[in-house]
C-alpha cells in the first residue's frame, strides 16, 4: 500500500510541477502552400515549424519541373522560420521543395510539397488610335441665354442697390 501511495504522489508531483513532454516538431505554414498555383515567380519559399529551428544542420531544396535546382543556396533560419532565396524560374511547370528541417532535442523533420509556376501568357495589345472628335458648332439658341444671364446679373444688380439702401437707412437712423 505504501508503494501505490508512493507511485500516486510522485504522479501527482509530476502533474502539478509544470514538467513538460517531448514535443515533436510539426510543419506550421509554407509560402508558397502547398498545391498552390502562381502566375508570378515567388523570390524565396519559407517554411514555418512549430518549434524554434536550430541555425545549423538544416537543409531547404527546390528543384524545377525537369529536376535543377532552383533555389539560390541561401538559407536563413529565424525563430521558427527557415527562408531559402530562389533563382529567376525559366520554366512553368510544377515545382518542389523538399526540406529537413532540425529543432533542438527532436527528430529531424522532413518532407517535401510541391507548387505550379504557370508563366503568365504575353497577349499583344494594339496600340490605341487617337479619336477625331468633332468640336461643338455653336447653335442659334445662344441669344436666349445671354438674355437669361444678363436678366439674372441685372436682378443681383437690383438687390444689390436695394440692401445698400436699406442698410444705410438702418444706420441713419441710430
Amino acid at each position: 500500500m505504501k508503494k501505490v501511495a508512493g507511485v500516486v504522489a510522485i504522479a501527482f508531483g509530476l502533474l502539478f510541477s509544470g514538467a513538460t513532454f517531448a514535443e515533436a516538431n510539426s510543419l506550421v505554414a509554407t509560402s508558397p502552400t502547398a498545391g498552390q498555383s502562381l502566375q508570378a515567380a515567388p523570390s524565396a519559399v519559407t517554411i514555418t515549424t512549430e518549434l524554434p529551428i536550430l541555425d545549423t544542420g538544416n537543409e531547404v531544396v527546390v528543384t524545377d519541373p525537369s529536376g535543377i535546382r532552383v533555389d539560390d543556396g541561401t538559407l536563413t533560419i529565424a525563430g521558427t522560420e527557415a527562408v531559402v532565396g530562389l533563382k529567376s524560374f525559366v520554366r512553368s511547370g510544377i515545382y518542389t521543395v523538399t526540406y529537413t528541417i532540425l529543432a533542438e532535442n527532436d527528430v529531424p523533420l522532413t518532407g517535401s510539397f510541391t507548387f505550379n509556376f504557370a508563366e503568365p501568357t504575353v497577349v499583344a495589345t494594339v496600340a490605341p488610335q487617337p479619336e477625331v472628335t468633332q468640336a461643338p458648332t455653336p447653335s442659334g439658341n445662344n441669344l436666349g441665354t445671354t438674355i437669361f444671364v444678363l436678366g439674372l446679373l441685372l436682378a443681383a444688380l437690383v438687390v444689390t442697390v436695394a440692401l445698400a439702401r436699406y442698410a444705410r437707412k438702418l444706420y441713419s437712423d441710430r
